[in-house]
């Protein structure tokens, strides 16, 4: 997982938002029960916290707090979504080897954050074309890096955006019950210790 990853995942996931400007924003979703409006500014706030808490390395940077108005308008909040996202792109292609940053989960190094950030768009953006009233469906080659980097554990086999989806809670697999709580593996991979957390 990557920064060319992590901007086609941005450009993926504020086009086809881009393309529904004109729903109702508003409107709460009924999985997450957050409205469009509230997870574009959620993702936004999210992609921007990682940049600094990436740079800023082992401890949290707790001052790094930016909202983003919910009710804003939906070009606006694109527009924050798309400028994080590709800065925190251009961070993970410059950062040096061995640079780590807070998670709460862990210790993120540069593919954690991207892969971080990768679920954060392709997820909420499933989110709010629910609470929308339309589908989202994103290509495998952005779904699959995310998966196989932060979701080690995740079953094989079925289809990736379904399985991404299970790995967070949303939905069950054949043979896999639906999870109740959800976790990621941002620390390097080679840290992983072979369990589901």
């Amino acid at each position: 997982m990557d920064g060319a990853i992590l901007r086609s995942a941005v450009e993926c996931c504020r086009d086809f938002l881009a393309g529904h400007t004109g729903g109702d924003w508003a409107r709460p979703g009924e999985a997450v029960e957050l409205s469009t409006g509230q997870l574009v500014a959620h993702v936004g706030e999210t992609l921007l916290w990682y940049s600094a808490d990436f740079l800023a390395g082992a401890a949290e940077l707790s001052v790094a707090q930016v909202k983003l108005p919910p009710d804003g308008p939906p070009g606006e909040l694109l527009r924050a979504l798309d400028t994080y996202g590709r800065m925190l792109a251009l961070l993970v292609d410059a950062a040096p080897p061995g640079l780590r940053g807070f998670h709460p989960f862990g210790s993120a190094d540069a593919s954690g954050f991207a892969a971080m950030a990768g679920d954060e768009l392709l997820v909420h953006t499933g989110d709010a074309a629910a609470a929308l009233g339309v589908d989202f469906a994103p290509p495998a080659e952005l779904v699959t890096p995310v998966l196989e980097r932060i979701f080690p554990w995740a079953p094989t086999g079925a289809d990736p955006w379904r399985t991404l989806l299970w790995a967070n809670g949303r939905t069950a697999l054949p043979g896999h019950p639906r999870l109740d709580r959800w976790r990621w593996h941002c620390a390097p991979l080679d840290e992983w210790d072979g369990t589901m957390p």
